[in-house]
């Protein structure tokens, strides 16, 4: 066996002398101390996420959920199965946001086969449909990580190289029934470049440690539900883009919704080529969006052409993922008291408490806190910078 990276060897090095980092105050109020670690939390997600790394755009990610008996534990409530998939939804809603134009799909792992729920897609609401249906699912046997690695790489695979292939696993077994050496295709993983990452209720698994650190994922262990979510909301930010990604102009067609006028006595209704894939039957509509290569019709984007091949986006979508590529710049942390005669927010207009502040680089408006976190986590430009652009 290979040996491990160095680090802590005692998992409870981590844990010792916790208590030193509570600090009461005058009153013996603990209230202070709490806030302050709070805050750091927040200014981390932020500080984290500001390198100048080149980020991939176009995404294709298979989540791995496990089904297997050790799901209905209870350690999360009502029990790690409805936890999970409740997590999932948020997740799924987040990812699909941040990442208009990449695509997921998800596998379930039970009583040592893998099964697709869903396949490779950029609609959230099929995705979230069939994650409440799997609420019902009963959980039985072991997991199978060799099985469900290998159903998501004969997708994969066959992606384009300018996209970031990627496999989360969610594992709360401590054990997996695989039927041949999953270290051969862990090979298999990173010669794909295919990165894999896995979220553990349990316990650390050496298997995972050795998949995550070979493909170059992330392997963590959930604490409780709230840090479970906040492993889960990593994996939205897209990963650096390798050294060895291909670089290539990529063919997309922007359609516009068009709806045909009852009084055209030319129109007749037809099907859209999304109902293909559904099991509701099709539906005939007047109105939809049409392929410019081959007139296809489909009811929402982004989506790929089942006829040409061509990637149908919006202009909205493309420019909410433009984001990755020229993130905006970390701003400058400094005490309030620099800033006596302006005390309030240039973003909320509320009164600057916190002993920092944090101002634009570019254009040196000052903010709170919170409002930076949402200008660099949901907002992606600074609105008085914008305001300045508008104004000239």
């Amino acid at each position: 066996m290979d040996e491990e990276p160095e680090r802590a060897k005692r998992w409870e090095g981590g844990y010792e002398r916790t208590w030193e980092v509570l600090k009461e105050d005058e009153s013996g109020s603990l209230k202070a101390t709490v806030e302050e670690i709070l805050y750091e939390s927040k200014r981390k997600r932020v500080t984290q996420s500001h390198a100048q790394v080149r980020l991939g755009m176009m995404r294709h990610i298979y989540v791995v959920i496990d089904c297997s008996r050790s799901m209905e534990d209870q350690d999360l409530k009502p029990n790690r199965l409805t936890s999970t998939l409740k997590l999932m939804e948020g997740f799924i809603d987040e990812y699909f946001d941040q990442n208009p134009i990449s695509q997921v799909g998800i596998i379930t792992t039970k009583n040592k086969r893998a099964e697709k729920l869903t396949e490779l897609a950029g609609n959230p609401k099929k995705h979230i449909a069939a994650l409440k249906k799997a609420v019902d699912s009963s959980c039985v046997g072991e997991p199978s990580l060799y099985n469900s690695l290998s159903l998501a790489i004969q997708t994969l695979k066959h992606m384009p190289g300018h996209t970031s292939r990627e496999i989360l696993i969610i594992l709360s077994s401590l054990t997996t029934c695989d039927p041949a050496n999953i270290y051969e295709l862990i090979k298999t993983l990173k010669s794909l470049k295919v990165r894999v990452s896995v979220i553990g209720l349990s316990a650390e698994v050496r298997v995972c440690t050795v998949l995550t650190r070979d493909t170059g994922g992330s392997y963590h262990v959930i604490l409780d539900e709230s840090h479970f979510k906040e492993l889960l909301m990593l994996h939205v930010k897209p990963p650096p883009a390798s050294f060895s990604s291909e670089s290539s102009l990529i063919r997309m067609g922007f359609p516009q919704h068009t709806v045909a006028s009852l009084s055209d006595q030319d129109v007749k209704p037809s099907f859209s080529m999304s109902h293909l894939d559904s099991s509701g039957g099709p539906a005939l509509t007047l109105g939809g969006y049409f392929c410019p290569q081959c007139q296809a019709k489909y009811t929402e984007l982004p989506v790929e052409c089942k006829v040409c091949g061509l990637t149908l986006v919006s202009a909205p979508h493309l420019a909410r993922s433009f984001h990755h590529l020229f993130p905006l710049q970390a701003f400058i942390e400094s005490p309030a008291e620099n800033y006596q005669q302006n005390r309030f927010c240039q973003a909320c207009q509320g009164q600057l408490k916190d002993k920092n502040v944090f101002a634009c680089p570019l254009c040196r408006s000052v903010f709170c806190g919170e409002c930076d976190l949402f200008i660099h986590e949901s907002l992606h430009c600074c609105p008085c910078c914008i305001h300045n652009r508008t104004a000239t």
